[in-house]
């Protein structure tokens, strides 16, 4: 068995605004394990200033795992704890490796193109004009979940945008959920979320940065919206880790991002605890190319969800991988399109 790595950097078709700045390029690394027989592939998904193994040392690591591919899965897997998002690309190569079709990790409804995956329609931050724009094409495709970023803005602006939204689609024509990124100052962030909840919001991602844990806590207890975390999770492995955090913030939500936590195996955990412990998830994407995507959405159909997921990033680049992947009415369809051969 033998192992190699390969770059690929994706180009934004519009630069992707967060309250973390603008993103223009995403690069990807991949893996690929090959048998002698059989082929298998995982993205890597490295996101640049939010992955904690975005650090010196990440093509070495891969170079690393390459020439130890042959080591016991299980403690290969040990190896790569603090490299969630090599571990999330060796993971899914070895599904792919041992699949009957390399890019069909969990045959389903889905992969047979019976089944789509509902998911929010995403809202990057830009100026305003630029927002309503995105919105109104998310309607008229048929979304009726958006996931809208805010925090980068004039906060007025995009009170004054969700004013808008909700004259035309009330909560039960149009669900809305915000993300801040972290991006809320502490000690106004509860006043800030009361102004928000007059529009009826399904919840508000990470409003303050992670690390304050209890304010944050606070922060869940007082505000009018539910709240969800997503950076608070990322570089959090250990089980003891995971208990304490959930059981001192006590969110609403958690959102998994499975290059962020290290996998399928990882983001089980963190699924088990929420469910143990009433708190409420869904998973998303983190900028993948349309391969990491693939395997991500279809663990996650895998896993019976009903309610909108944050799979809808795969239309964001220019030189994306070809695949089956398509949306259609506000779902995820694996469709009858052809995976390229950089990747077949």
């Amino acid at each position: 068995m033998k192992a190699s790595y390969f770059k690929h950097v994706l180009e934004f078709i519009v630069p992707a605004g967060t309250s973390r700045g603008v993103m223009t390029q995403k690069e990807s690394w991949f893996i690929v394990i090959d048998d002698g027989g059989r082929r298998g592939i995982g993205e890597c998904g490295l996101l640049r200033g939010l992955s904690i193994d975005d650090r010196s040392g990440f093509e070495e690591k891969l170079a690393w795992v390459c020439d130890n591919i042959q080591m016991d899965p299980i403690a290969l897997d040990r190896h790569l704890t603090d490299w969630p998002s090599i571990r999330f690309g060796v993971e899914a190569a070895f599904l792919s490796l041992q699949s009957e079709d390399p890019m069909v990790l969990y045959p389903s409804p889905f992969t047979s193109g019976q089944e789509g995956i509902p998911i929010n329609g995403l809202i990057w931050m830009g100026d305003p004009d630029h927002m309503r724009a995105q919105v109104s094409k998310k309607i008229e495709a048929g979304f009726r979940c958006l996931k809208m970023k805010i925090g980068a803005i004039d906060f007025n602006q995009e009170l004054k945008i969700l004013e808008e939204i909700r004259v035309d689609f009330p909560p039960d024509a149009l669900e809305i959920r915000v993300d801040a990124n972290g991006a809320f100052d502490a000690n106004s962030a509860l006043d800030k979320i009361e102004q928000l909840s007059g529009f009826e919001i399904h919840s508000i991602e990470q409003p303050i940065a992670p690390k304050k844990h209890d304010r944050m806590a606070e922060i869940v207890k007082r505000a009018g919206i539910p709240i969800a975390l997503d950076e608070e999770l990322i570089g959090i492995n250990h089980p003891s880790e995971m208990r304490s955090l959930m059981e001192h913030i006590c969110p609403h939500y958690i959102i998994l991002k499975p290059s962020l936590l290290g996998g399928f195996a990882a983001t089980k955990q963190w699924i088990a605890l929420a469910e143990e412990l009433g708190i409420g998830w869904w998973i998303t994407s983190a900028l993948e190319s349309s391969v990491g995507l693939n395997a991500i959405a279809q663990f996650t159909h895998a896993l019976g969800v009903s309610m909108p997921q944050g799979l809808g990033t795969g239309a964001l680049y220019t030189n994306n991988i070809a695949s089956p992947l398509e949306v259609r009415d506000g779902k995820l369809w694996y469709g009858n399109g052809a995976w390229e051969s950089l990747v077949r």
